[in-house]
């Protein structure tokens, strides 16, 4: 007989082992596990965690093989596994169908099934009848399968196969926005069904994704046809998402122990060392105990007070689960795994140790571990009473597979016969390491030789497009269109990548395609599509930004990132390179900019050391010519390369100027059109409180926003016949008119008579022959407006005339447009072929035509040619201006006017114009997102009436249709919206610390406080601080924000024109009207004005306002409400000394079994506090609430009273406070005895306070510190306790002072 080493001995021990409890249960046909003999069900997860045993024994024999047998125990366990993952991907390619309609729908009911047939491999329940949508899962697989190929087993043997794996890459890209049931395939804890964002997920989708990136899945046997490709934005958002919630799991759920899985073995999914060591000691300390780890806080599951005769429970049960919930000895054998992984044994040795103690042994010696441990019914009280004192039964499946397979990998690892980099070959363990700061290569661009010649004059030395060929540079959206045929396959049925988005780790790389190379410009630099990117100083920031987040996120990708900027025409202001533009092009050449290292140079010469991915997806591969360009990738490149923009539109170039008397008239009328759209307040006294009744509505035509237009005034065409001579019509009838071109005249189409020479048109002078008095000054009033239109210099008049247009005549409105006549004669063709020729008729040359004062009597559809290019298309007895013969309708005015306005600057009615054309900011949609899955709430619309709450994500088009709902007519704040959304957006994605504290961000609260701010410095009223704000550029806008979100105090610098720039207030030696710099004044001017005490007053206020208005709290303030509530419910405390029924805030009670259901750091309850703050509507008065609420606390926890009686309301407190704080007040004569510390006969009449302050409460005491003898928390402190004076225990008198 042979001998054995000790090593190949214990290993003989191990394959029995796998064998009896793992391999023995494997199906022949699929090679799935079913869950148990008794039930045939293969769950993905857990079919994938069982085969991990397998798959590292067969690593270990492969280093001993010193036998021919230990070969083929090697090989036979490798088959195993590629039988198993072969099984789940046919069993998935059945539902290959699912996976192509959850690219575009993401719903549950679409989604994979989690679990099939260990038999068969097909379905075994229906799509409504499990939790299905388990994103974890499939994550699990393509990270197993990406590792297990990286260690040189062969899995997927087709290019269809491949096709699918992509597809799959494609279904879990969207994870960090996709809320799904998770790992224990419950959604929301009280197992509602209800699914929800867990950190799980995102962490294994991440970690797929990374592992995925560039791997052959035909190994070393592959080519490029057989790679899989993931765009690296995509696994850095869930990156993001993910870091953003840890140590928190889910919105019900604050901390589970399946967060072990991604921040160590098999996902390694965390960056940040701290943050990986604080999820760790959480679960350690929270959820840890004697015979393993609770999967959550309140977990029902199999404990005795379980009803087992229902799925769900209702959410006052949850309250019965706390200290008696089940522990997993599953979790002991992660902790063991990432132990092993750290090379810590004295920890490994002690969890084995632990885990050993609660395995059961069988008969024949092998240890098996149990699914859980549960307390014994009769037990249950003494548990929850005094936690971990009572023995637990083992309960569930023994072996639970899941978990003896961890245990064996555990135990190969712990005694030497598998390294930890086997287990991990694409070395995901290192992702935490510290790595080499990133250089980010940058390349400017000109667009054509006088941009170059223009920066050659600053000493920037840069080449044209045509100067870097061969090398094709093409705006971002065409990479975008390139991927979607990444992953195509007709006989599968899969269409390829859906989204398209991409972001600047993707553009931060050169692309080859068969012998081209490609550069692409950054998504948000698209000059076309976002009127953001007008602005020269705010593309400066976004550039700074994009370099600090390639330096933070650059990883795991062979090369430098290089970013390829081009200057265009666009960037010029008034024929000039920005002087932002020079600034950051010259920061670049320094080597440093922000503090990240950067290469200025040519693209060229950056080719050795650029990321350069291979685009050979788009060969034509089902053709069966891989190594040949896709024809339809061949034209769309052909047809996009990239050109020069210019603005084309002319049409409101102005022409020669009349007046009269009566145009003045109507000019006056129609003067602030714009302006009376503004829902925006800055009145202190009502901040917040606005309703419906204070913003004026217009009637408003059909905008771009809605999907049927109604006629509004335009008559039918039945109207139209019967009033040949009405003004002003766009009835269906004329805009089936076509324009018809003059060198191939057809008769008109309406006309049932030939045409003869006594319908050669005449001129007959305008005389209204309407039916009313009203339509003849409607039809005359939009006459005269068309005319002013032309003669006005003044964008802001064209854009009021626009306004009212739209607003009375819709977007769609005909122009019957004023031509000015530059020829000496003007010709009328007749477009008919019987026609005998043109008339001629001569007029001056400096005679101005205004059509709306002639009627050209013509049949239906003839044209007039006008020497300036121009064509009048008469219809109907209308003659309609046309440019390109197209009809100019008031929509392509506006586009005109958005053009300028953008050329000369003016931000106020860029946005204005934007909304009324339906114009986007870049990403909407992505910048929601990206808010909402940082767990925070949006609500848009102005306080309190029109607030509309997001939570979820939305489209982009539902997304603008809901901004544009809220703040009805006035289009330029939707549009500010929108770019504010942006903004927070790009906030939290780079310092999300100035967003601690906060769940809901009300942007329409938000606004009103800007234009407060502006209002406060630069000293003016509201109507003029609203619309200082909407003239802001994007940078100042952005600029402004951010100091109100980090409460930095700031100045005000005019810049001309009406544009000011906001700057940082460092010095506070002065007051805020010294750092108000006016156009034409100098600085020195106010330099040595020291600070007044008028100028130190208003800070506190200030302070109260930007932090309602923000909606931010203290630290710890929702647990802290949380006790409150709870020691309501606390038995030591109903028998002793606290009863409280609940807290009411403005009418709404926040009732006390709110703790039965949730848990004190559960975002759940948060958000219920938080829904009941938000009815306040004064954000300086939320303020208040909130610190007597924090008094409140104070006196729970420090058991300041025996009895706080029935309902407590808060806002009793804080009007006893301000009572208190008045009478203080008048007895020491104070600044409050000018207004409301007076003497109750001396007040009004009405009981309103002097000072106007919010909800009845004085504006001083808003504006005093918290702290000291006569700060707010000590009046708060007070009011309890004379709210409580009759049940404090009668002790020694106590200093009230809150320091």
């Amino acid at each position: 007989m042979r001998t054995r080493s000790n090593s190949g001995v214990r290993l003989d021990y191990y394959q029995r082992e796998v064998h009896k409890l793992i391999l023995d249960h494997q199906q022949p046909a699929t090679g799935l596990f079913p869950a148990s003999p008794d039930n045939d069900h293969a769950w993905i997860r857990d079919n994938l965690y069982c085969i991990l045993a397998v798959w590292g024994l067969s690593m270990s024999f492969k280093k001993i093989a010193d036998q021919d047998e230990d070969r083929a125990k090697t090989y036979e366990l490798e088959q195993s596994c590629v039988k198993l993952m072969r099984g789940l991907l046919m069993a998935m390619m059945q539902q290959k169908e699912k996976v192509e309609k959850f690219k575009s729908t993401q719903h549950p009911l679409d989604s994979l099934h989690a679990k099939y047939s260990s038999t068969t491999g097909r379905a075994v329940v229906k799509d409504n009848e499990w939790g299905h949508l388990q994103i974890d899962a499939i994550s699990l697989y393509l990270l197993i399968l990406a590792q297990m190929t990286a260690s040189g087993l062969q899995i997927v043997f087709s290019l269809d196969e491949v096709a699918f794996i992509q597809n799959l890459v494609f279904y879990i890209e969207s994870a960090y926005c996709t809320p799904d049931y998770g790992i224990w395939e419950r959604g929301d804890k009280t197992n509602h069904g209800l699914p929800e964002l867990n950190a799980s997920s995102i962490g294994m989708a991440k970690a797929a994704l990374e592992a995925m990136n560039e791997l052959d899945l035909f190994g070393a046997r592959g080519g490029p046809s057989s790679v899989i490709h993931v765009l690296a934005d995509e696994a850095q958002k869930c990156q993001a998402v993910l870091q953003s919630m840890l140590p928190r799991e889910s919105n019900s759920k604050e901390l589970d122990s399946g967060l072990l899985s991604i921040i160590s073995f098999p996902a390694f999914a965390v960056d940040d060392p701290n943050l990986i060591t604080k999820t760790r000691d959480a679960i350690v300390n929270k959820l840890q105990g004697k015979y393993g780890c609770k999967r959550f806080l309140r977990d029902g599951h199999k404990t005795p007070k379980e009803d087992p005769n229902r799925l769900y429970y209702e959410p006052w049960e949850l309250r019965m689960f706390e200290n008696i919930e089940c522990e997993w000895p599953l979790f002991f054998c992660y902790l063991i795994l990432d132990y092993c992984f750290q090379g810590d044994k004295m920890n490994v040795t002690k969890y084995m140790q632990k885990l050993e103690e609660v395995m059961i042994r069988k008969e024949d010696s092998i240890k098996l571990v149990p699914e859980l441990y549960s307390v014994p019914g009769d037990k249950a009280y003494q548990e929850q009473c005094e936690p971990g004192s009572q023995q637990r039964i083992p309960l569930g499946r023994c072996p639970f597979i899941w978990a003896q397979s961890l245990y064996i990998l555990g135990k190969l690892l712990q005694e030497g016969f598998l390294a930890v980099g086997e287990l991990d070959p694409l070395n995901r363990r290192l992702c935490s390491e510290k790595k080499p700061d990133v250089v980010v290569q940058i390349v400017i661009l000109a667009e054509d030789n006088e941009i170059r010649d223009k920066l050659l004059e600053y000493d920037l030395h840069v080449q044209t497009i045509n100067e870097v060929a061969p090398i094709e540079v093409q705006p971002a959206r065409v990479l975008s269109h390139l991927y979607t045929y990444l992953g195509r396959n007709k006989k599968l049925g899969l269409s390829g990548r859906k989204s398209r988005d991409v972001g600047i780790l993707s553009t931060s790389k050169l692309y080859s395609l068969n012998d081209r190379i490609f550069a692409f410009t950054p998504q948000n630099f698209d000059y076309e599509e976002y009127y953001m990117s007008r602005d020269p100083a705010l593309l400066a920031s976004t550039f700074t930004t994009n370099v600090a987040f390639l330096g933070m996120s650059w990883k795991q990708m062979l090369g430098r990132p290089t970013i390829t900027l081009l200057a265009t025409q666009y960037l010029l202001d008034q024929g000039k390179v920005p002087m932002a533009m020079i600034t950051t092009m010259k920061k670049l050449k320094s080597g440093y900019i922000n503090g990240t290292r950067v290469i200025l140079g040519n693209l060229g010469d950056f080719l050795s050391t650029s990321a350069i991915t291979n685009l050979s997806f788009l060969g034509s591969q089902e053709d069966g010519y891989p190594d040949k360009l896709n024809p339809q990738v061949q034209a769309y490149l052909e047809e996009h390369l990239l050109k020069s923009f210019s603005n084309k539109f002319s049409i409101l170039a102005r022409p020669a100027v009349i007046k009269n008397s009566r145009t003045l008239r109507r000019r006056m009328s129609v003067k602030g059109a714009i302006k009376k759209t503004r829902s925006i307040n800055v009145d202190s006294e009502t901040l917040g409180m606005e309703g419906e009744h204070n913003v004026p509505h217009l009637e408003r035509k059909p905008s771009w926003l809605e999907v049927e237009p109604q006629s509004g005034r335009s008559p039918s065409p039945e109207d139209a016949i019967k009033k040949p001579f009405s003004r002003g019509t766009s009835s269906s009838q004329l805009s089936q008119v076509q324009p018809v071109k003059e060198n191939s005249p057809t008769p008109p189409k309406d006309s049932g008579q030939p045409i003869n020479k006594n319908m050669i048109p005449t001129i007959v002078r305008h005389r209204t022959t309407s039916e009313s008095q009203n339509s003849a000054y409607a039809e005359q009033e939009t006459d005269e407006l068309l005319a002013m239109l032309r003669e006005t210099e003044s964008l802001d008049e064209q854009g009021d005339i626009l306004q009212y247009l739209v607003d009375t005549q819709g977007l769609d409105f005909h122009t019957e447009y004023i031509l000015e006549v530059t020829a000496f004669t003007v010709t009328f063709r007749l477009v008919n072929e019987s026609s005998d020729g043109p008339l001629l008729l001569h007029h001056p040359a400096s005679l101005l035509w205004q059509i709306p004062y002639f009627y050209l009597a013509t049949p239906l559809g003839w044209q007039v040619s006008m020497s300036s290019g121009y064509q009048l298309l008469f219809s109907g007895l209308h003659a309609y201006m046309l440019e390109n013969g197209k009809i100019v309708t008031v929509k392509d005015l506006l586009k005109a006017l958005y053009e300028k306005a953008c050329t000369q600057k003016l931000w106020g009615l860029v946005r204005h114009t934007a909304g009324m054309l339906g114009k986007r900011v870049e990403d909407l949609a992505k910048a929601v997102t990206d808010l909402l899955v940082r767990q925070k709430q949006i609500t848009v619309g102005m306080p309190p009436h029109n607030e509309h709450t997001i939570t979820a994500p939305l489209p982009e088009n539902e997304l603008r249709q809901l901004i544009h709902l809220a703040y009805g007519d006035d289009e330029s704040t939707a549009m500010l919206t929108q770019e504010l959304l942006v903004y927070l957006a790009m906030f939290i994605r780079t310092e999300p610390q100035l967003f601690l504290e906060m769940l809901r961000l009300r942007v329409g609260l938000i606004i009103q406080v800007m234009a407060t701010e502006l209002s406060r410095t630069l000293s003016c009223d509201g109507e003029e601080a609203s619309e200082h704000l909407l003239n802001l550029s994007p940078f100042e806008m952005k600029n402004l924000l951010h100091h109100i979100l980090s409460g930095k105090e700031f100045a005000i610098n005019s810049m001309g024109h009406g544009n000011f720039s906001v700057i940082s207030n460092k010095s506070n030696r002065y007051g805020k009207k010294s750092q108000i710099v006016l156009e034409g004044h100098s600085l020195q001017s106010g330099i040595d004005v020291p600070m007044t005490e008028p100028d130190r007053q208003g800070q506190w206020l200030r302070r109260r306002r930007l932090d309602g208005a923000l909606n931010r709290v203290p630290r710890d303030f929702y647990p802290r409400v949380w006790a409150v509530l709870e020691k309501t419910l606390s038995q030591e405390f109903l028998l002793s000394i606290f009863q409280c029924q609940g807290l009411v805030i403005e009418g709404k009670v926040l009732q006390p079994n709110l703790t039965q259901e949730m848990t004190s750091g559960e975002l759940k309850f948060a958000l219920a506090v938080e829904t009941v703050l938000n009815s306040i509507p004064q954000p300086e008065y939320r303020q208040l609430v909130v610190e007597a609420l924090m008094v409140l606390t104070l006196v729970v926890e420090y058991k300041a009273c025996g009895d706080l009686g029935g309902t407590i309301t808060v806002e009793h407190l804080v009007h006893k406070a301000n009572q208190i704080f008045l009478d203080d007040q008048m007895r020491c004569n104070g600044d409050a005895t000018l207004c409301c510390a007076k003497p109750p006969e001396q007040r009004n009449s009405g009981g309103a306070l002097l000072c106007g302050g919010a909800a009845g409460i004085c504006q001083h005491f808003y504006d005093s510190a918290p702290s000291g003898s006569y700060g707010t928390m000590t009046y708060l402190a007070r009011a309890v306790a004379a709210l409580l004076s009759d049940r404090i225990p009668n002790r020694e008198e106590i200093e009230c002072t809150i320091t």
